[in-house]
């Protein structure tokens, strides 16, 4: 009997096996090739090779199962710092809206001060660029009001806490709030005559691709009314002149 119940457990082993496997044993491998795109990504952004770094990300978001939201959070945040590396900084802004409308869900606040943090700084760069590009005024300034913000909510929040790494982080804050406000108050010639931050190098047609992302924002309805209204000027429907 106890000869038989071995040889049936025996025989049992290879399906505990598989269902691990196909179980919980395939989320651990999915871990495993995530935590190895996750390194490779760190040690590409430690030699600036940015590119790289994004594609590594890639790799470890789609290795990471969905149910890992708050590492999947910080890794989207990550690759869409190092696309502001790459003449991505349109792109990598949007990408961190959207992303601290996920994070302002939860309650991981140290996350989402993160990522407003980033966002801010993207905004900061989009107006520099927005008026090396000779923007209207009220265009360039909508990131920088943005930034500004951001920036100074983040200088509040901090405030409110003793702790001195929450000290320092709020004179960091508060350096970038200030940075902001001097480029608003600036003459063009004065940011003209600056020179171009890192995070601005390769960007081109920013203002082109800001208005893109703008207009696809757009709801619906607002869409719709906005194209019958451009339908009655110019041409009409049968070719002739309005």
């Amino acid at each position: 009997m106890k000869k038989n119940l071995l040889i049936f457990l025996w025989a049992l082993a290879p399906v505990a096996l598989l269902a691990f496997h196909f179980g919980p044993g395939q989320a651990g491998l999915a871990r495993e090739e995530a935590k190895t795109s996750i390194q490779a990504a760190l040690d590409f952004e430690v030699g600036e090779q940015w590119q790289q770094a994004i594609d590594s990300y890639n790799d470890a978001l789609a290795a990471l199962p969905d149910s890992e939201t708050a590492k999947r959070h910080q890794l989207q945040l990550a690759r869409a710092n190092a696309r502001t590396h790459v003449g991505e900084l349109p792109e990598a802004m949007l990408a961190m809206e959207h992303l601290l409308d996920e994070t302002a869900k939860g309650s991981d606040k140290a996350l989402e001060n993160k990522v407003r943090s980033s966002l801010a700084n993207a905004q900061y760069h989009i107006g520099w660029l927005m008026r090396l590009e000779l923007a209207e005024k009220k265009e360039w300034m909508e990131p920088l009001e943005k930034a500004r913000q951001n920036f100074r909510l983040l200088a509040e929040q901090t405030a409110k806490t003793d702790a001195k790494a929450s000290e320092d982080h709020q004179k960091d804050h508060q350096k970038n709030l200030e940075a902001v406000v001097r480029l608003a108050r600036m003459d063009l010639s004065e940011v003209q005559a600056l020179p171009l931050p890192k995070k601005c190098q390769g960007n081109k047609n920013v203002c082109s691709k800001c208005r893109g992302q703008k207009k696809s924002n757009k709801p619906k309805a607002m869409k719709k009314k906005e194209d019958a209204r451009g339908a009655s000027v110019g041409k009409r429907p049968d070719g002739k002149g309005s």
